[in-house]
């Protein structure tokens, strides 16, 4: 008995050891995140008393309100404005179906609130100076952002979570806007990696458009380097929005990606369209198996230079990998995979 309860002791050590050198100690960094629920007091409007509904709105949530009424719905939100009024009452009767779904699938935020917490702890290990805020769930309409950085925090349009399944995503409207091999990564599972994105976004604004081919997947690889910090025991599936086939094809095929690359395109390129057939969103890459290779594989191959580039720069701090030109990461990775 003594000898099994050793060896179960044992074994735990080992995990807690493995699990440790995922990411840094972060136990003594707090991130409280509050978590507002736009959408239920949006839908909770009366439609027999729009304009003393908004005027509540208003009051209830000040820091979001005008953000959802001019930038998602497109009016002015003044409650005396007939546009205004007419707009709100055509979304709150045509949405909310949409609403009943979504309060089903969120009806309990705390694994959400628990996992954006463990990713904020991260961020501020990694830069202390970073205010989370709050963080905002709306229902817009489905061309509506699915995560977007507010003045008060982050915000999340749950229409783009309700699922890979939800039928309305496979109407042929919604599939000419969102494809399926988009549409698949609508569910809640996505959000805290979305979050972070908007976060990297909003530490580090991406430049990088105009720049060559090499130097737009090195700066757009770091992104996803950053990922990798915030977000040390989420899987690569989260980050990327590859598929786990997608992924396994590309780690057996790193030589064979890099290769094709380098005899095939001016890694300097300037043209959109080389430039939009590796970092662009899409089912596969032109010229690589369908089956198998995801869209946006030059993020891959920035991501693979930039550990190349941190196995030989191991005490260099994030910041100064953002700052650093990529050109300079490029020739210091001296990247040549087999």
């Amino acid at each position: 008995m003594k000898k099994a309860l050793f060896i179960l002791l044992f074994a735990g050590l080992l995990t807690s050891c493995k699990d440790r050198k995922k990411g840094p100690d972060i136990s003594g960094i707090k991130a409280d995140i509050r978590i507002e629920r736009f959408d239920q007091s949006f839908f909770a409007i009366d439609s027999n008393n729009i304009a003393g509904g908004l005027r509540s709105l208003q009051q209830k949530h000040p820091a979001f309100y005008t953000d959802f009424m001019q930038n998602i719905l497109g009016v002015s939100g003044a409650d005396t404005s007939l546009q205004t009024l007419r707009v709100t009452a055509d979304f709150l009767r045509g949405y909310r179906p949409v609403q009943e779904k979504l309060s089903a699938i969120f009806s309990d935020t705390k694994d959400l609130q628990q996992d954006l917490e463990k990713a904020f702890r991260y961020v501020k290990y990694y830069f202390p100076r970073y205010q989370s805020g709050t963080i905002t769930l709306f229902t817009g309409p489905f061309d509506a952002p699915g995560v977007a950085s507010t003045n008060s925090g982050i915000a999340f349009g749950l229409q783009q979570y309700a699922g890979a399944g939800y039928p309305e995503y496979k109407s042929p409207v919604l599939q000419e806007m969102f494809p399926a091999y988009i549409s698949r990564r609508f569910s809640k599972e996505y959000m805290t990696a979305n979050a972070m994105k908007a976060v990297v976004e909003d530490l580090f604004p991406d430049r990088s458009e105009g720049r060559p081919l090499i130097e737009q997947m090195i700066e757009k690889g770091k992104r996803w380097y950053l990922l990798d910090l915030f977000m040390p025991d989420s899987p690569d599936s989260l980050k990327t929005g590859y598929t786990q086939k997608q992924l396994d094809w590309c780690k057996t095929n790193e030589g064979m990606i890099w290769s094709y690359l380098v005899k095939n395109e001016d890694l300097n390129s300037l043209s959109p369209v080389v430039i939009q057939t590796y970092i662009g969103e899409g089912p596969f890459t032109q010229g690589m198996p369908q089956d198998f290779s995801p869209g946006n594989i030059g993020q891959w191959i920035g991501r693979q230079i930039i550990r190349k580039y941190m196995g030989k720069n191991k005490n260099l701090a994030p910041e100064e990998l953002m700052r650093t030109a990529p050109a300079t990461i490029n020739e210091v990775a001296k990247y040549k995979p087999k």
